[in-house]
């Protein structure tokens, strides 16, 4: 068994050093993980097909899994915006001079280290880094089996760039996929500052019980958006195949369609974009009954609300009131994402304000809640909770602070 106190142990001591690393010296080294990257692009695509073919294709994890040199052009690019954003660190937050003449600053610093705990997401293992290094964190990383051998290869590329500038490769560190690993993690209250799980609600909920850590919760999406009754038919449905089949495999892509009783006449037009894309849709009884006779339209039993599906699959709810919708949302929601198609302004700003999540969308998709989207460059996850951040968890969000106190003689 690994000596996991003592990866940790170096962890702790090379991310010291991280917060006092110049800006040009991040942005050079993050420019050689672009260039290195790209040449190792094979290689990273080598490994990734072996964890591909030890998972299933129709599970919903094999399109996060997957890379290919396209998807790795893309995280190349974030790379680079990431880089090209203004440094969050020893920004002034508030200053002041006391009466005795002391002067006070509040100032941005790193979080210390971060573990992430994540699946099948090899992409995570590129994000997390750049904005680590950037914000001054030191990194733990326990990857999924699933991703293991992507991660490894991604790892390497990241370690060749720390070598070529200089830096500690031992303030980041990918642990075994093991789960010995994942305790050990859990445990290293000495070592870690705050760990941060990228998964499914099983892998966020099993953190959260377990872990002796702090924990920043992220991920789980359990997304719903209300077709109102002065909804845009047009609209409506462009936002509604995006939400859903943009990408369903991610936690901002739409889980559930709640459609006001009044519009029930136009259920089959708004859907049939979805079913042109082989979207399976759960009805409940009264939507059921407004949809044609179709090998994807089944009625829906309780547990399809509620449900994460990460796939083609989605609910449809229908309710009599914007307030029968919030009702619904406030039920089923994780917090996440949450949507009204609306031409009424004032029933959407009830939703924007009465709605408990980390976005809240009128009339646009929820496919945009996304670090880059955001014009955040990266992010770390999407935080569901509402202590130290919430929604998309990029640079600013992976400081802290403290009060720099400056005298001359003063006593107490």
């Amino acid at each position: 068994m690994a000596d996991y106190d003592s990866i940790f142990r170096s962890v702790k001591h090379a991310s010291r050093k991280l917060g006092l690393l110049s800006e040009d010296l991040r942005k050079k080294t993050l420019e050689s993980l672009m260039e290195t990257t790209m040449d190792q692009i094979p290689a990273i695509l080598e490994a990734n097909k072996l964890d591909l073919q030890k998972m299933d294709r129709d599970d919903p994890k094999y399109d996060r899994l997957l890379l290919t040199a396209e998807r790795i052009k893309g995280i190349i690019e974030e790379v680079r915006q990431v880089s090209a954003l203004p440094s969050p660190l020893h920004r002034i937050l508030e200053k002041r001079i006391l009466e005795n003449g002391l002067e006070l600053e509040k100032i941005t610093v790193p979080l210390g280290v971060i573990g992430i705990i994540y699946e099948a997401r090899p992409n995570v293992t590129f994000d997390v880094f750049c904005l680590a290094l950037k914000s001054g964190n030191g990194l733990v990383l326990k990857g999924g089996t699933d991703a293991d051998a992507s991660n490894r290869a991604i790892m390497n590329v990241i370690h060749q760039a720390l070598d070529q500038n200089g830096i500690p490769k031992e303030a980041f560190q990918l642990l075994p996929a093991d789960r010995s690993a994942t305790q050990a993690l859990l445990e290293a209250v000495a070592f870690v500052d705050i760990i941060i799980p990228r998964g499914g609600q099983g892998l966020i909920d099993f953190v959260r019980k377990n872990s002796k850590v702090p924990v920043i919760e992220t991920g789980a999406g359990i997304v719903h958006t209300f077709f109102d009754e002065s909804a845009d038919l047009e609209k409506g449905k462009g936002i509604i195949l995006n939400a859903k089949t943009r990408r369903p495999s991610v936690c901002n892509s739409l889980d559930c369609l709640i459609i006001h009783q009044s519009r029930l006449g136009d259920l089959s037009e708004l859907v049939s974009p979805l079913l042109e894309k082989e979207v399976i849709i759960f009805a409940d009884k009264q939507a059921f009954a407004h949809l044609p006779s179709h090998h994807l339209i089944q009625p829906a039993e309780e547990d399809h609300f509620g449900t994460e599906f990460l796939s083609l699959k989605m609910a449809i709810k229908t309710v009599g009131s914007l307030e029968a919708a919030l009702d619904h949302i406030e039920k089923y929601s994780s917090k996440h994402s949450e949507a009204i198609i609306s031409g009424d302004e004032e029933n959407i700003n009830l939703f924007l304000d009465s709605v408990d999540a980390a976005a809240v969308y009128a009339n646009a998709s929820t496919a945009f809640t996304d670090g880059n989207q955001f014009g955040l460059g990266a992010e770390i996850g999407i935080s569901t909770q509402k202590l130290h951040a919430r929604g998309p968890m990029a640079l600013q969000e992976l400081t802290s602070y403290k009060w720099i106190v400056r005298g001359n003689g003063q006593t107490r």
